[in-house]
């Protein structure tokens, strides 16, 4: 029963940071006409959050 609740936590979870960080990217573009280094700043966090939700895909697909 723990197991089943941890996948689907890392699921939820996944798919909340690849969902996010892409926002996040689609965000900064329009940003970085006025504010360029918060543009910067929230390329490089929705970058990262995208790739460690692609990682959490990963790990829920090695659990057993």
């Amino acid at each position: 029963m723990s197991n089943e609740l941890n996948k689907k936590k890392a699921e939820r979870w996944a798919w909340i940071l690849i969902y996010g960080g892409l926002l996040m990217l689609v965000f900064s573009i329009f940003l970085a006409r006025y504010e360029r280094m918060w543009a910067i700043a929230m390329q490089v966090v929705g970058a990262i959050s995208a790739v460690g939700g692609a990682a959490l895909i990963w790990l829920r697909s090695r659990m057993k």
